[in-house]
């Protein structure tokens, strides 16, 4: 795999911003411009400069599509074979029970042409094929090797995945949430007041109780508007109440491994000052 990167700093010594792009792709040609890569991180940098904070208080939160993929990834932790065993996952007795509204379909693909993770066969040599993990808001598969297939008594889906000295265990290849039926744009239009979320920090995330807690930085949504930069503030919800409200927008894009549209969750508690 062939990736190319940029981060940038702007601000004084008081107020010091930095921000990044990013780009990967299997085949060299695939790549974006670095000077665009450039251009976009220096950007994103500068639209953070001079942020404030806000009140505590209960908001629409958009996630851009680079944080959104860290909720599909909780889900794709969630539905590891290894945790449905090992009884770590709130999923674990919700095998055909609708988990999202209608319009989530989560799809994991091994034959997509040039995907980050796309290869045909599995880590303990079986064939591998398309998988409609989310079926229409409902959970029908998770992801399998040979011996979580065994612990769990059904067929394995085949995707295991090891490194040079560990043993076989599952996980995706490229995984997606497939696009809504909105427009970022539209969606943003639609929100009074909400947060637009570009970045996160910390890990405060249980797979077992479904608690979700992470510092957040991005920009506040006024009258359907983007608005000034934020920082210093805590999102929290609980995943199992996220996923049944979670909107996803059209603007899909195949740039890592897991890949998520923009996501919209209506009333998430915001912990601000």
């Amino acid at each position: 795999n062939f990736s190319i990167s940029c981060s940038a700093i702007a601000g004084d010594e008081l107020n010091m911003q930095t921000d990044y792009e990013y780009d990967s792709r299997v085949f060299f040609e695939d790549l974006k411009d670095a000077s665009l890569i450039g251009k976009q991180a220096a950007e994103n940098t500068i639209s953070k400069c001079n942020p404030k904070k806000i009140e505590t208080c209960k908001s629409d939160v958009v996630f851009d599509p680079r944080v959104s993929r860290t909720l599909l990834a909780h889900f794709a932790s969630l539905v590891n074979g290894a945790s449905i065993a090992r009884g770590s996952s709130f999923l674990s007795e919700k095998m055909n029970t609708k988990i999202f509204n209608k319009e989530i379909n989560i799809i994991d693909n091994p034959s997509i042409p040039r995907g980050l993770g796309s290869k045909p066969f599995d880590d303990e040599g079986c064939e591998m094929k398309k998988l409609n993990i989310v079926e229409n808001g409902t959970l029908k598969s998770w992801f399998l090797d040979i011996t979580t297939a065994q612990q769990l008594g059904i067929k394995s889906n085949n995707r295991a995945s090891r490194g040079m000295s560990s043993p076989p265990s599952p996980s995706p290849t490229n995984m997606f949430i497939e696009n809504g039926s909105h427009s970022k744009d539209r969606i943003i239009n639609n929100i009074k007041d909400g947060f637009y979320v570009t970045d996160l920090i910390g890990q405060g995330v249980n797979l077992i109780t479904g608690d979700y807690s992470r510092g957040a930085g991005g920009f506040k949504i006024e009258n359907g508007e983007i608005s000034f930069p934020i920082n210093e503030v805590t999102i929290a919800g609980n995943l199992k109440d996220m996923f049944n409200r979670m909107i996803v927008a059209n603007d899909l894009e195949f740039k890592y491994s897991l890949n998520s549209p923009t996501i919209l969750i209506e009333g998430m508690i915001i912990a601000g000052v």
